[in-house]
């Protein structure tokens, strides 16, 4: 009921500025016919009135209250002579427009004061609401593109397994599992002819219209040409099969070279800091630099500049899209490799009807949990992330021994006395803590779903050859486990023992790629389960899924290739920048220190030497312990951040740069209690 009412108001505020809509807008607005269609390629189910008329609701209310604000605000500040700005910046003669303009001038200021922020909360409402189409647009487009080879290849599969071109489109609708936004778009072909009495020749070029991809769309208006000149549509989609097999190399050719650009970049970028840091000690040195700049270098600039790169790569690097988890026939998701601390699996569905089904769900609770129980570490390999769960306290409690001791500073001044162990105590130990055993289940968790990915080309042209002999897939999965190794060999044979028992072939595949849900693997699980629907002689299905993920192996290769250059120069940066440090503190800060203690001893018998001097004290009021701990949390902040851009340009996860924090961190402590 409260979605209802939500929704309810909603209406009632797009209603309600329908009449500033049709005054903005009016009938035939061009922008309004634009931002329709893109309304319909975001999915999104509003009208272009309607929901235009709400974003203005939320323009025009955020405007009224920062409006209100900005005169608060504009009274504070001027009607109370807080601050007194001047008329005009030009002299007047004429005395009575100067009254008039002292008389008007603090209520002309709260006015546009209040305008000013009324506008900008007015552009920022409004702007952000338009903003939103656009980018599910955006994110949609780039998902499409990327499935789109893949997609081809499901399709040409199924062409040479039989289906007709109508059984083709229902099959990617209902492949929304796996193929995600380009089935989307083939629901929408589906839906158009079942609910809308379209033929499917009209809904195919309506969708080629609406799509947000000019590759999908390019590809349906193909496919009409074909199904209208009742060409050949196996043929087709082989040829589309190869061209965007090509498109997605050539792609990811592009974002590897626009990474190579951004790493040289960060590597101009992440120095400037330290530019900055050596400038801003030597002022300190001269007494014309204040502490405020070094604080606001080392804990904003270089956070923001780390930040604000990762956020720009993330802007290029492509994660491939998908949970990697299949649906049965029944619409369901087997629980194989789901999380069991939230789920039990099918029986939660029946529980509540049947005692028989309460006692089995309680007993399965209990069993689930033995099993955790004697198997931690395979569920922390599973589930990486819920290490946290016990580090996340371990490192409160460390934390909390060592306030409780008294060994852990508990002001800045005793950071600045013990630089190395209170930043070890307050952000090395916890980093340690939480990281090292989320780092290590992680990577074993990545090295494990990829010991079946690795081989997965060529034990599918083993599959194909074998299925090429007559051998029907169950069988040529039998041959390839017995005459082949390795992890995936394993599977095969626990896949063939499952069906020998009486799981269905589909249910056995569906339940594998389940146990490892990588989005790759369920795209050739949805390719081989689908088409032996139809046959068991599928030898050009299962070489197309072979070309298939031989092409993505060719990518990776490249990608690991080009982006291990770009891990080396950020780490190579960074440890540029240690080194720089180190030698600042050493070789200038502990030099100058020691020549100001020197000088002031050998003046103490002869101050009146200097009077009238007035040279600088140079050295003189430099407090090298703090320079020491900004230097220290410089280079500490620089670790974090440089190891998680290195794990993020990468693997295109965050959680991969977790290694290279640990890492990274470590080189600078270790050189850090050398220095200082």
């Amino acid at each position: 009921m409260s979605f209802g009412l939500k929704g309810s108001n909603k209406d009632r505020l797009g209603d309600a500025f329908y009449p500033l809509y049709r005054v903005l807008f009016g009938e035939d607005s061009q922008f309004a016919a634009e931002f329709q269609t893109t309304l319909k390629q975001a999915r999104m189910g509003d009208t272009v009135e309607h929901y235009l008329s709400r974003s203005l609701a939320y323009g025009v209310l955020a405007g009224g209250l920062l409006w209100t604000l900005g005169t608060f605000l504009g009274y504070a500040l001027f009607a109370t002579g807080l601050v007194s700005p001047p008329i005009v910046g030009v002299p007047i003669s004429n005395e009575q427009l100067v009254e008039l303009l002292i008389a008007t001038r603090i209520p002309s200021l709260i006015v546009v004061t209040g305008l000013l922020f009324g506008s900008v909360g007015f552009a920022l409402a409004f702007g952000a609401f338009l903003a939103i189409p656009y980018s599910r647009v955006s994110t949609r487009k780039r998902e499409i593109n990327m499935l789109l080879a893949d997609s081809v290849a499901f399709m040409y599969a199924l062409s040479v397994g039989g289906l007709n071109q109508l059984e083709i489109l229902e099959a990617m609708a209902k492949a929304d599992d796996t193929y995600g936004e380009v089935s989307r778009e083939f629901q929408g072909i589906v839906q158009e002819t079942e609910y809308f009495d379209t033929d499917y020749r009209t809904a195919i070029r309506n969708q080629a219209i609406e799509t947000p991809s000019d590759e999908l769309g390019q590809f349906l208006t193909d496919m009409l040409s074909i199904i209208n000149s009742g060409g050949d549509m196996t043929r087709f989609f082989e040829d589309k099969k190869e061209k965007h097999m090509r498109t997605a190399k050539q792609q990811e050719e592009l974002t590897l070279e626009t990474l190579e650009l951004f790493g040289e970049m960060y590597m101009t970028l992440s120095l400037f800091p330290l530019l900055l840091i050596i400038i801003l000690v030597i002022m300190s040195m001269l007494g014309e630099a204040s502490e405020f700049m070094l604080y606001a270098t080392v804990y904003a600039l270089i956070p923001l500049v780390g930040i604000g790169f990762l956020v720009l790569v993330s802007t290029v690097k492509r994660d491939e899209p998908g949970d990697g988890y299949l649906r049965a026939e029944d619409g369901t998701v087997d629980s194989t490799g789901r999380n069991p601390l939230f789920g039990l699996g099918l029986v939660e569905r029946y529980t509540g009807e049947f005692g028989v089904f309460d006692r089995i769900e309680r007993r399965e609770g209990t069993y689930e949990t033995a099993k955790l129980l004697r198997r931690p570490h395979i569920f922390f390999r599973d589930h990486p992330t819920y290490t946290l769960l016990l580090t996340l306290p371990a490192a409160i409690a460390v934390l909390g021994v060592a306030v409780a001791a008294g060994t852990a500073p508990l002001s800045w001044n005793g950071f600045v006395d013990s630089p190395v162990w209170a930043t070890f105590l307050w952000v090395y130990v916890p980093v340690y803590v939480i990281c090292v055993p989320l780092a290590a289940f992680r990577e074993w968790n990545v090295h494990s779903r990829t010991a079946i990915t690795g081989s997965l080309s060529d034990t599918l042209r083993k599959l194909s050859s074998a299925n090429d002999t007559g051998m029907t897939l169950l069988d040529s999965i039998k041959v390839v486990a017995d005459t082949s190794s390795g992890k995936l060999a394993r599977e095969f044979d626990v896949m063939y023992t499952k069906v020998a028992y009486g799981t269905s072939l589909q249910g056995a595949l569906t339940e594998f790629n389940n146990k490892y849900h990588i989005p790759r693997l369920a795209r050739t699980v949805k390719l081989i389960s689908k088409a032996q629907e139809a046959s068991s002689q599928i030898t050009a299905v299962l070489t197309t899924a072979a070309q298939a993920s031989e092409n993505q192996d060719d990518i990776d290769r490249e990608r690991i290739s080009r982006t291990r250059m770009q891990v080396v120069i950020i780490i190579m940066t960074y440890l540029t920048l240690l080194a720089v440090m180190a030698i600042l503190k050493t070789q200038f800060l502990d030099v100058m220190s020691g020549l100001d203690t020197n000088g002031a001893g050998a003046g103490g018998g002869g101050a009146g030497a200097d009077v009238g001097g007035g040279g600088p004290d140079f050295g003189g009021g430099v407090d090298t312990g703090l320079l020491s701990l900004l230097f220290f949390h410089a280079v500490t902040m620089q670790a974090i951040l440089s190891g998680l851009i290195s794990g993020y340009m990468r693997d295109a996860d965050i959680l991969s740069g977790i290694k290279y924090v640990v890492i990274l961190m470590t080189i600078a402590l270790g050189v850090w209690v050398v220095v200082d």
